[in-house]
């Protein structure tokens, strides 16, 4: 789960949508293949900074644009006694700088039309402003300022740990949230990737600003940055904007002690979390899956669109391609389910998540891990053909505005050091066979432990014991 925060304007809200550059190729161009389009999207520009940082930029000639910073910084970095540190960091953000106080900053905002949000998830963080081109500038002075200057005095603290508080309380009853996070509890269990974003309710009670400041210095170190933007950006101006406002970024560490990264080690589990007044059971099993770099995400990233996703609001129906998506609605097994897959820098999570009644809890265990085996043995050309198509779609249309390209620049130069083009994504996924998804969904699959999490009335979900058992047989 990652956590968002942010500070709108009005007139922010009523600029144009932005559009996807490779999208209006295709639609302007008929003749022009999808292979040529891709290859004439934007080239991303990559420069590293003296201390460090690195500078990113796609200039897409749009009059608005998007800039932040993107740090390699998370859940996974705190400890279990000042787990949430970050989330906590991300609010303090926007209660003003050492020379913008809160009003100031606000009113310097609003005054651009411009958006300033932050997110933290499990391995990054980000800060990010959505603004007119002529307005970078401003934007980058103003980002250097929240990351660099934030005024942490102690009233804002104490203010911001009731909203802490309050946003805890409202996410348990995002139950999707509430078991894809125990599902990391389970997984990981006795990691630090177990930890939730947002972090328990006893230490938002606890965390003093010297828990924050130590926090600042362990992490925000200008190697660990990325300062990405996408829109109309000039990459050398970006990069002059970057020498003005963090080249005195701290690139050393007290001590030397550079904080490195413990192994996460997965544990096949269960936790269950019943509760019989609840309508309806969220569900999710998962087994260890690819880390970001690995070679085998993408056959596993083809297996999930094979898979699919289904909504009971949304049509189709039986005329679905996904065989589980048809399954379901036939036979009115769930109410939705999604199979998803969670990259981190040296593990991951393949799973499915569904939503059911108690008395389908058992047929969608078993629907579920059967379309599993189904990727290790039986997967066909034409399976592979569509869920080729259907992750090539939903690579293109997720960057459909300045904000996803900046987000992805960002998240892609912290975890491969470059930003890896669509073109080469294309060809990786043109690259695989029905023999390849077959073998790499056998190697993280087959005989494998599942973790299992599950949060209602779950009294129906079968043994672990008998959920493992199905990981091995239920291939022949």
């Amino acid at each position: 789960m990652a956590s968002v925060c942010r500070v709108g304007s009005t007139v922010g809200r009523s600029l144009a949508k932005y559009r996807n550059p490779i999208l209006l190729s295709l639609r302007r161009q008929s003749s022009v293949s999808y292979a040529q389009s891709l290859a004439g999207a934007p080239e991303t520009h990559l420069t590293a900074l003296d201390n460090g940082l690195r500078v990113a930029s796609e200039e897409t000639g749009h009059a608005t644009c998007t800039v932040g910073l993107w740090i390699g910084a998370g859940s996974r970095y705190e400890s279990e006694k000042n787990n949430g540190a970050g989330f906590f960091l991300e609010h303090m953000a926007f209660k003003g700088t050492k020379k913008h106080p809160q009003t100031a900053l606000e009113q310097e905002v609003e005054s651009m039309g411009a958006h300033l949000s932050a997110y933290t998830s499990r391995e990054h963080t980000a800060y990010y402003m959505k603004t007119l081109a002529k307005d970078l500038p401003k934007a980058v002075e103003l980002l250097s300022e929240v990351v660099q200057h934030c005024s942490l005095n102690e009233a804002d603290v104490e203010q911001q740990r009731a909203v802490v508080l309050r946003e805890l309380e409202e996410v348990e009853g995002n139950l999707q949230e509430v078991c894809l996070d125990l599902l990391h509890a389970t997984a990981f269990q006795g990691t630090p990737l177990s930890y939730s974003v947002l972090g328990p309710s006893s230490n938002a009670r606890t965390l003093s600003r010297q828990d924050l400041v130590e926090y600042l210095g362990s992490h925000y170190k200008a190697p660990r940055m990325v300062l990405s933007a996408a829109g109309g950006v000039n990459h050398e101006e970006l990069v002059g904007l970057a020498k003005t406002h963090f080249s005195g970024l701290s690139f050393e560490y007290e001590g030397d002690a550079i904080p490195v990264l413990s192994p996460c080690r997965f544990t096949g589990s269960e936790i269950r979390m019943r509760d019989d007044a609840m309508p309806l059971a969220h569900v999710a099993i998962a087994v260890e899956g690819a880390s970001v770099g690995s070679p085998d995400i993408v056959p596993l990233m083809v297996a999930n669109s094979i898979i699919g996703s289904y909504d009971i609001k949304s049509g189709g129906g039986k005329n679905m391609s996904s065989r589980l998506a048809a399954m379901a609605a036939e036979e009115n097994f769930c109410e939705s389910f999604q199979a998803f897959h969670s990259s981190y820098s040296d593990t991951g999570l393949m799973g499915m998540y569904f939503v059911t009644d108690m008395h389908h809890i058992e047929d969608m265990m078993h629907w579920s891990q059967n379309a599993w085996m189904n990727m290790c043995t039986t997967v066909t050309d034409s399976d592979v053909a569509r869920g080729k198509k259907s992750l090539k779609a939903s690579l293109v249309a997720q960057l459909n505005g300045t904000t996803p390209i900046c987000d992805d620049i960002g998240r892609h130069v912290l975890n491969y050091g470059r930003r890896v083009p669509l073109a080469e994504w294309d060809a990786r996924i043109n690259a695989v066979t029905p023999k390849m998804v077959r073998d790499v969904c056998s190697k993280y699959i087959y005989d494998k432990c599942p973790a299992v999490a599950a949060v209602g009335p779950v009294e129906q979900l079968p043994d672990y014991n008998r959920t493992r058992a199905s990981m091995y047989w239920l291939r022949f």
